[in-house]
């Protein structure tokens, strides 16, 4: 790649379609993953429009300002800067929602949570008890808010920052004041009991935080990836805690590594609990596990026909 690759270039000299082909190329010479996609997505935001008004003004020349953001852009992806942080911000479940330091970055796989849990909760109209563990960017707790609208929800996270941000994302999107957020380790500061428990917990083991993918290690807090020794120490702790957070046909809902789901069941049924579900994500991986009290331990979850595993 030029230098000139990554300069701002001369605005009187470079369209829209040439700044567009000339991004993609220099992604692509870097070695980035979907080049021609990162590409459009960081031209969009340095100029501020719609993909419509790209296709139809291809060759409106770039100001001064905009091939400066657009340089800036270019070499922060080249550097492995995602693009969701680039941008400040990454749709899950149809909504926009904003990051920070203290955030992971939402990803389509997370979404095998929500699809679970709605498939197993008997009245999507029912006035329930939501909890969110390690909440981040709420996108997890706010995509349920508003698929389930007599809901109620609180979101925990360690980090002031997150819960400050998992707030501001729930009133963006509409459920802010069906939601609460605290910052807390875990249950601590929590009673319950709640009909859904949710999270997407640190769940690597925290030898191998080191060795993921720069755009993981280097741009995702640690606080959110780093899941003990083994990976499994969050679950522990909230699994722990089951007996005291779940109403009597209560619902966990986890987010799992995809070599966790045996390690995570035989802890569940250790603390009275019964896999209901593994469920998988859009690469065949297994993704999120959902739980219920075992009969031992009171009333049985209501499963809808067909949809246990």
């Amino acid at each position: 790649m030029s230098r000139d690759s990554t300069s701002p270039p001369d605005p009187a000299s470079i369209t829209r379609a040439q700044a567009l082909a000339r991004l993609r190329h220099s992604l692509a010479e870097g070695g980035i993953e979907n080049p021609a996609l990162d590409a459009r997505l960081l031209l969009l935001a340095a100029l501020g429009i719609s993909p419509a008004e790209l296709v139809m003004r291809p060759e409106a020349l770039l100001t001064e300002r905009e091939a400066e953001i657009l340089a800036d852009f270019a070499r922060r992806r080249l550097a492995r800067e995602p693009v969701a942080r680039i941008l400040g911000e990454r749709e899950f479940w149809g909504m926009p929602f904003r990051l920070s330091a203290d955030t992971l970055v939402p990803r389509p796989d997370t979404e095998t949570v929500i699809e679970t849990a709605l498939a197993l909760l008997p009245d999507r109209q029912a006035p329930l008890r939501i909890v969110d563990f390690g909440t981040g960017s709420g996108a997890i707790l706010t995509a349920l808010l508003h698929e389930l609208p007599r809901a109620w929800g609180i979101g925990v996270d360690l980090a002031e920052g997150a819960a400050r941000m998992a707030r501001e994302n729930a009133r963006a999107n509409g459920v802010g004041d069906r939601a609460s957020f605290v910052v807390g380790n875990w249950a601590d500061c929590l009673k319950g009991p709640f009909e859904l428990v949710v999270s997407n917990p640190p769940y690597i083991a925290s030898e191998v935080v080191g060795t993921l993918d720069r755009e993981v290690r280097e741009h995702d807090p640690r606080l959110a990836l780093d899941g003990g020794p083994d990976g499994l120490e969050p679950y522990r702790v909230l699994l722990g805690e089951a007996d005291r957070l779940l109403a009597p046909d209560g619902l966990m809902v986890f987010e799992i590594g995809y070599d966790q789901g045996e390690s995570v069941s035989h802890l569940a049924a250790a603390s009275g609990l019964e896999t209901l579900r593994l469920a998988h994500d859009l690469s065949g991986n297994t993704r999120c596990i959902a739980l219920k009290r075992t009969r031992s331990h009171g009333r049985t979850f209501s499963v809808p026909a067909g949809d246990k595993d």
